[in-house]
């Protein structure tokens, strides 16, 4: 990989692969990703190799294969496809000779071109350039483009078309479908999902020019869950170009921008959509997607690192380039998966990983696409009322891993191999990771408090608040002997530690909704009457509210001790300390569970992510610096940093206690988890949280950006490689922008009003009008 090769406009913009090797086809497939919320394509090179993963997922469109399996993403047909035999040699970089070689996802085109100079086996040398964008300003289209051009005089056939043969790691979730050609050019194809019924219609159509337009010599043939044509004997002349151009589209029955009650008028639609786009023609199409881009990104929501290194820059153009591929900010009743849209990791399901990693970073530059995530969550609630019912609870219980609606639970039982016994791994997390409900329920507060959307709470969040309070409430265990509710045999955010009893961050998160629920009920008694006793029908405020009450102060706590630490739980500092340097200088994540299995893991003084720390960072407010650093010290030397989920937090985190250099270099290697050198570790797909949390690292960590208690604070400490950052977040519905440097911060308002805005900077209120300027001060 390389990320040095974007020069003027483009310095800062590329992402480069400069090598073949099919060992390494998963990184460039998951890194060179495209997408643009709607659908995610993995990114496969048109012609096929040996361990390359092709897939292409639409959000939203959930399958079970059978009734012992959990529902997942269904890999759709592959329109990709095409084949190319050169004078009578298959286009094939694993023979032959590579003379150049160069593929490169433009990040702020969001275009991937791959650059070939091969020499045959029979020594004939051909350029060939392959370009492909999936729109983001039509969300239901990929196009591509290849050029070839021979050195010498020569003769292509090739096979290009729809391939619905694909599988989720063997499993097909498609029935045969029907197949069809129209105009003599236009293929389509129609398959249905076995279990949940949602049709999908692709359509591909070719485009050839060689000193103009024209229709090779072709044929057009159908297999079973395939049609394709096969053209021949396209002559090409020395040192001429020939241009083929596919036009692709996807659509499906669940999408809530198609007006089709059947099959049929779903694929007439689609039909005339895909003969309209051939039409505009590729430069036309990708125009408006550049623009979409812009609008919805670059110029939105723009940072610019001025640093020592270029990479940095780029690691946070990465970040917010994934974070648009994989977020279906189009439908409310979808949310971000874990692999985001690129890869078969985690089956598509959504976790924690929205609310805590990826949501802040919309709910400070793009509400609106906040708002629709979280109302995933509330339109989720029957699955959630469903989870807690089964389980003997109240309220709601939102699942670990969520799909569908209505789907709840669907975290799979088994897992990995168990190296001591030989069997499958039981995943706990489905039955006893419950923090996720308070985590719903804080982001839901977040982003009321940095937006103030005074409708979404009105709508969806006093409710979400309110209900997710039941369930603690319900879920609390008296223990007769201290006089006092726990919570019991769960797993926290630490997954390394299963069945323990008083977890700190699921008790101090469970505490904070129920308390935050007493206020918001309240509130509604005495300034929202109407909508209490809508509520009230629902949830039965009077009653909740006195459990609430009666629960509050008698919730176990862990407390601090002498020393600083805050206990993880109740047995955590009891277990055995053994010396973790082997599995703290790991190449790959994961290396303990060659030497021990998580029974015993669980029974070592190691911890797999921040779970202590994270709890510092979402409720900062009730622990000092002194208790924060003490706890660094102790939890982060026995933090493996094995989820993808904790560099970023500890970065914040060392923002917060003074060491630049510290967060620079946790920054750096998280930033490194998918762009790293390591070619291994994006195989199942990018890593979203990871992702949001480089976002966080920058504004929150180095640009200290944070929302205390409904106050904005604003007090940037940059590492000693950057000498100045600017980023723009939104506060309460306007746009702020920020400059800030080794000397000083400069904060403007864009649409300043009467009412001058209250900002805390380096510990001081501040009254800003319309430009705030304020000397750097350190910490």
């Amino acid at each position: 990989m390389n990320y040095t090769t974007g020069t003027g406009e483009l310095q800062e913009w590329l992402v480069a692969e400069e090598g073949f090797r099919t060992s390494w086809l998963g990184k460039g497939e998951t890194v060179f990703s495209l997408g643009n919320g709607y659908m995610g394509l993995r990114s496969v090179t048109e012609e096929h190799y040996a361990n390359e993963q092709r897939n292409l997922f639409v959000a939203g469109t959930f399958n079970k294969f059978a009734q012992n399996e959990v529902t997942e993403l269904p890999n759709a047909a592959d329109v990709l496809w095409m084949e190319f035999i050169l004078d009578g040699t298959r286009f094939d970089l694993t023979q032959g000779t590579i003379l150049k070689y160069n593929r490169t996802l433009n990040l702020k085109h969001a275009e991937l071109v791959r650059e070939v100079t091969w020499q045959s086996p029979d020594g004939k040398v051909y350029d060939l350039v392959f370009r492909r964008f999936v729109s983001m300003a039509d969300l239901h289209v990929i196009v591509q483009r290849v050029s070839i051009t021979p050195r010498q005089e020569s003769t292509l056939a090739m096979t290009s078309g729809i391939n619905g043969q694909m599988t989720n790691s063997g499993v097909q979730h498609f029935l045969e479908g029907d197949k069809r050609l129209y105009d003599g050019r236009l293929m389509q194809q129609l398959q249905t999902t076995t279990e949940s019924g949602i049709d999908f219609a692709f359509h591909s159509i070719h485009r050839f020019s060689l000193k103009g337009s024209f229709e090779p010599k072709s044929i057009i043939k159908m297999d079973r869950r395939q049609i394709f044509f096969d053209y021949s004997d396209i002559r090409i002349p020395a040192g001429e170009t020939l241009t083929i151009e596919k036009y692709s589209t996807v659509f499906t029955s669940r999408d809530n921008d198609v007006m089709s009650e059947t099959r049929e008028e779903l694929a007439n639609l689609a039909l005339n959509a895909t003969r309209d786009i051939e039409a505009r023609g590729y430069e036309s199409l990708f125009n408006d997607h550049v623009k979409a881009w812009d609008d919805l990104v670059w110029s939105h929501a723009p940072i610019t690192i001025e640093s020592e290194s270029m990479f940095d820059q780029l690691a946070v153009r990465f970040a917010q380039y994934h974070l648009a591929v994989m977020t279906p900010k189009h439908d409310n009743r979808m949310n971000v998966a874990a692999k985001g849209l690129s890869g078969e990791g985690y089956k598509g399901h959504t976790f924690w990983d929205t609310e805590i990693f990826i949501l802040p970073y919309y709910t400070y530059t793009n509400p609106k696409i906040a708002r629709s995530l979280l109302e995933y969550r509330y339109l989720s609630l029957p699955g959630a009322h469903q989870k807690a019912k089964e389980n003997g609870y109240e309220g709601a219980m939102f699942p670990w891993e969520s799909a569908w609606l209505d789907d709840g639970e669907v975290t799979p039982v088994w897992g990995a191999a168990d190296i001591v016994t030989g069997e499958a791994t039981k995943i706990w997390s489905g039955f006893i990771e419950q923090h996720i409900t308070s985590d719903i329920a804080f982001a839901a507060w977040q982003y009321y408090h940095v937006t103030g959307d005074q409708d979404f709470m009105d709508r969806f969040g006093y409710e979400l608040l309110i209900d997710t309070a039941k369930f603690w409430a319900s879920r609390l265990e008296w223990n007769d002997e201290n006089g006092q509710y726990e919570i019991n045999q769960v797993v926290g955010p630490d997954e390394y530690k299963e069945h323990v009893d008083n977890n700190a961050f699921t008790n101090y998160t469970a505490h904070w909704n129920i308390q935050t629920a007493i206020q918001y009920v309240e509130l509604l008694r005495r300034e929202k009457p109407e909508l209490y006793e809508r509520l009230d029908e629902k949830l039965d405020l009077g009653a909740a509210e006195e459990r609430f009450r009666h629960v509050l102060e008698l919730i176990y706590l862990p407390q601090v001790r002498e020393d600083g630490v805050l206990p993880q739980d109740d047995t955590y500092l009891q277990k055995e300390i053994i010396d973790l340097t082997k599995y703290k200088n790991q190449q790959n994540v994961g290396s303990m569970f060659y030497d021990y299995n998580l029974e015993q893991v669980n029974e070592i003084q190691v911890s797999k992510q921040a779970d202590v720390m994270i709890l510092m960072y979402l409720l900062e407010d009730l622990f000092t610096a002194d208790v924060k650093r003490a706890n660094w010290e102790y939890y982060e030397p026995k933090t493996l940093h094995d989820s993808s989920l904790s560099l970023s937090t500890h970065s914040v985190l060392a923002s917060d206690l003074g060491d630049q250099e510290l967060a620079y270099d946790l920054f750096r290697r998280a930033s490194e988890i998918d762009l790293g050198p390591n070619m291994k570790t994006s195989d199942a797909g990018i890593h979203a949280a990871s992702l949001g949390g480089i976002w966080q690292a920058v504004v929150n960590g180095f640009g200290g950006v944070r929302m205390t208690g409904g106050k904005l604070r604003i007090s940037p400490m940059l590492p000693k490689a950057w000498n100045s950052l600017r980023f723009s977040i939104n506060w309460k519905n306007e746009t702020l922008d920020v400059h800030a440097s080794r000397n000083q911060v400069i904060i403007t308002r864009r649409t300043p009003t009467l009412e001058p805005l209250i900002i805390e900077v380096y510990g001081e209120l501040r009254e800003i009008k319309e430009t705030f300027t304020s000397e750097v001060l350190s910490v």
